[in-house]
């Protein structure tokens, strides 16, 4: 038995074929039963079966096997379960013969509520509190469920029967070919399914509304929500019922189920989920209310819809062999759902936005804590981490470099190709490679080798020399420290103009490139990273730097460029490679910038400059948050507080962000004016003065000015999350509630969190918001409740999101090591990678503090741009 414990995969003596799978869930005492019947190919001799099963009850004498052949039926001599392996060991006396057989079994469980496996969900109904019966298999909880080979290769059909409530609404992967009722039970049978990994498999059992439309091809799509949200699917569902054809165009391969369900879970621990035929959602991810959703819902509903159809092809049809290569199911869905989003919505301009995307990947890979796009697992415990911004952003990041560099018509026939080879079986990052080496005679596999295999990425130092630029790689690390690395970058670079081009391999640690042969005067700007398509930073010397301020100033650059100049220095300042005047200098070049992109991203600067100045140089806070102010205050008066008819979705969503900006940046005149639309919603909830749009905003504005001894606010708060059932609205309420600066609040706001009127999917939206002046109560609280949030969040992902939230903010030495003595006791494999990356970023923000501190122009420069007038 030895042999198969602490072991990465299942041996591969024995291969599922087929599941036969009979589930009866009974929802008042959560609780369920069920039967299993497998078709196994027994490949090798073998004692034994070896397959997987988690907090499961197998009932021992209903096990047999039978041997398709002979027609012989025997029962195991021990049924032995490997709990920490999650693994079920069937001892069977003498060999199993090759060939063909049925594995059969009787078990039991629990509906449980960690949101992982076959799980209750709780919603109301005409005032009563009811369970719905749910399923989340990613990555690794199908054995939760039933006992099976529950890792992607093992690829099978499946046949599956519900007995439920006659009342009830039965969803699985397929239609239902037959349903009979028995009394107060009915019994659903779906057809059987196509060929499909285990975490794919999904079941719902509630009750619930529904929307339905039919694609241009025929394929029936529906929307399932709680009874009585039935409209705010009707978005979601013109999403999904465009975004099939055009998948099935894009792709060169039709959707092969004959229908789509998408449904909106009350509790649901990720964003969203793509079951073959059965997406699951959080509600605010799928559903959209015309009055009461700001248009970052509608833009977050689109987008993550588009996600979870791409994976339809590319991750269910084409499935990843095992979780290692997880980022070309996450990469490439998150990179797909621009590009759909793109096509059903120019206007937004949503490939501007995908720099964001970027962006966040680049934060994360900076860290020495980071981890190749490409990472080895070697237990099921340690899947859950990789869910992160590396798989999903980076990946996503690299796959746009790629398609730049050997362009679009290329690329999509390429992923075509792709799909068509592998379809129905599984695939590594390897062979994608080698399909795209093949199409476009590039050398992909060294090219992509560099950015996948290794860990981090490079930023490119720039400089002029007598008319040549000159070029050096090196790795990037957010704490300034310096390791070895190389990558193959494709360089691109625009000389004065965007006719102006060039574009090359930088595959050395240097390298140069002659500026005469395009014309490019010496007075003229050079942008490398041409639109922030490649993923990596650019450092430029002083004179290329102020060349390309001037050129920001006088509206010569892209939107993506202004931005990735901006993000760039950003980046140098907080690895202490560039002066915090340097960069408030280069902002200051941004004051008349109009875009939403970009805009956005000066105010998350705005955040990080202005807290960092806070705990560097307190004197000098004013007149940081002053000069943000000015920035901010031209876009924000040219929008106003009320939508303007015609006007964009950007324009929209960058009201919320600005006027949520000044009221933090205590701009007087934009808190009160705040305060008096909140004060007019109170008294009317459908008042035009405070639209979806700038209600995260006046809520802010709220609890700057909560204390103890002034407390209507926060409870006006409370009274209008009691009140309200859409999620969104609740999401919004939470992130505002922690950002008093009254450390009593903060406290009262974090314990509310623990409290069962928060679901605990919501929790995290609540710790995003603390204040700087709560971050000790923060820690004081998460240590005081680790152990209960341990409980409760500890078998999922979301745990990670306690640790960073709380810890990353600090900005000492002394933080750092007590936080790592804290949990030195406390460690989980699942949130081991987490706490050192949080760990990581104390120190970066010890170390920034220190170098701004002894930073000497730098109150001359922020006193003379905070009163500047222009």
């Amino acid at each position: 038995m030895d042999r198969f414990k602490g072991q990465a995969r299942l041996p591969k003596f024995a291969i599922p074929k087929k599941y036969d799978l009979n589930l009866t869930p009974d929802l008042s005492s959560c609780t369920f039963t069920g039967s299993v019947q497998i078709s196994i190919d027994v490949v090798d001799d073998t004692e034994f079966l070896v397959l997987n099963a988690a907090d499961l009850s197998i009932h021992e004498n209903s096990v047999w096997f039978k041997n398709q052949r002979s027609g012989q039926k025997f029962g195991p001599t021990e049924v032995a379960a490997v709990v920490e392996d999650e693994i079920l060991v069937l001892v069977f006396e003498g060999k199993i013969p090759r060939g063909e057989g049925v594995l059969g079994m009787g078990f039991s469980g629990t509906l449980n509520d960690q949101m992982k496996g076959f799980y209750k969900s709780t919603y109301e109904h005409n005032g009563e509190k009811k369970n719905m019966a749910v399923t989340q298999f990613e990555p690794a909880d199908a054995r939760r469920c039933f006992p099976c080979w529950d890792e992607p290769a093992f690829k099978a059909m499946f046949k599956i029967t519900l007995e439920v409530p006659t009342e009830l609404v039965a969803l699985s992967n397929m239609p239902v070919i037959q349903e009979t009722v028995s009394g107060s039970l009915k019994s659903v049978s779906f057809e059987e399914s196509p060929i499909m990994s285990t975490y794919l498999v999904a079941v719902v059992i509630g009750l619930f509304d529904y929307l339905e439309d039919f694609t241009s091809d025929g394929t029936k799509v529906r929307v399932y929500c709680q009874p009585g949200k039935g409209n705010q699917g009707k978005f979601a569902l013109e999403v999904a019922v465009k975004t099939l054809p055009l998948y099935t165009r894009y792709f060169d391969t039709p959707y092969v189920l004959p229908k789509l369900d998408m449904v909106a879970i009350p509790d649901f621990a990720a964003g969203a989920m793509e079951n073959y035929g059965l997406v699951t959602y959080r509600e605010t991810a799928l559903l959209y209310d015309d009055r009461h959703s700001a248009a970052a819902n509608k833009q977050r509903v689109a987008t993550v819809v588009a996600h979870e159809l791409a994976h339809q092809w590319f991750g269910n049809l084409v499935t990843m062999e095992w979780w290692t290569h997880l980022w070309l199911n996450e990469g490439f869905a998150t990179w797909v759902s621009y590009l759909a989003t793109d096509g059903l919505f120019p206007e937004w301009k949503i490939w501007t936005q995908f720099l964001d995307e970027s962006t966040d990947g680049l934060r994360l890979d900076a860290l020495a804590e980071s981890h190749p796009i490409e990472v080895d697992i070697n237990h099921a415990s340690e899947i859950d981490e990789i869910f992160d911004a590396i798989s999903y952003r980076k990946g996503a990041s690299v796959i746009r470099m790629l398609q730049s560099y050997l362009g679009a018509e290329c690329f999509q026939r390429s992923l075509a190709s792709y799909i068509k080879k592998y379809a129905c079986s599984n695939a590594k990052t390897e062979d994608l490679w080698a399909v795209l080496e093949e199409e476009s005679g590039e050398p992909v596999k060294m090219l992509m080798n560099s950015w996948t295999k290794q860990q981090g990425y490079p930023v490119v130092s720039v400089k002029v020399k007598d008319q040549k630029l000159e070029f050096e790689q090196s790795h990037f690390l957010a704490s300034g420290s310096h390791v070895d690395g190389q990558w193959i970058v494709p360089i691109t670079i625009c000389f004065g103009s965007y006719d102006t081009r060039a574009n090359f391999l930088l595959q050395a640690k240097s390298g140069n490139h002659d500026m005469v042969k395009h014309g490019g005067g010496s007075n003229s700007w050079v942008k490398l990273n041409v639109d922030k398509t490649g993923f990596y930073r650019v450092k430029y010397d002083d004179e290329l730097a102020a060349r390309l301020r001037c050129a920001i100033e006088s509206k010569q650059l892209s939107t993506a460029d202004r931005y990735g100049i901006l993000d760039d220095a950003f980046a140098l300042w907080m690895a202490c490679k560039q002066s915090l005047s340097t960069l408030i200098l280069l902002v200051n070049a941004y004051r008349e910038e109009l875009e939403y992109i970009v805009l956005s991203h000066l105010i998350s600067v705005s955040y990080k400059i202005t807290t960092v100045t806070a705990d560097a140089t307190p004197e000098l806070l004013d007149n940081v948050k002053q000069f943000f102010i000015n920035l901010l205050q031209h876009s924000a008066a040219k929008l106003g507080w009320e939508p303007k008819s015609g006007e964009s979705h950007l324009d929209a969503m960058l009201r919320g962000e600005l006027l949520t900006a000044l009221c933090l940046l205590g701009h007087d005149e934009t808190k009160n004016e705040a305060l008096r639309r909140f004060n007019a919603y109170l008294e009317d909830r459908n008042t035009a003065l405070l639209p979806a749009d700038t209600r995260k905003a006046a809520y802010m504005a709220v609890m700057q000015r909560v204390s103890t001894s002034n407390r209507s606010g926060y409870d006006s708060l409370l009274r209008v999350y009691r009140e309200t059932d859409l999620s969104q609205e609740k999401g919004r309420i939470l992130s505002s509630l922690a950002s008093s600066p009254n450390p009593d609040i903060v406290l009262e706001a974090l314990n509310f969190l623990l409290s069962s009127e928060v679901r605990n999917q919501d929790v995290i939206f609540g710790l995003h918001g603390i204040s700087r002046e709560g971050r000790e109560t923060a820690w004081e609280w998460l240590k005081d409740n680790w152990d209960q949030i341990s409980r409760r969040w500890g078998s999922g992902f979301l745990i990670g999101r306690f640790i960073g939230a709380v810890v990353s903010p600090f900005c000492t030495d002394a933080k750092a090591e007590e936080a790592e003595a804290f949990f030195a006791t406390r460690m989980k494999p699942s949130i081991k990678r987490t706490l050192k990356q949080s760990i990581e970023k104390v120190r970066i923000n010890a170390k920034l503090i220190q170098i701004v501190r002894d930073e000497k122009s730098l109150s001359e420069v922020v006193e003379d741009l905070a009163y500047r007038k222009y």
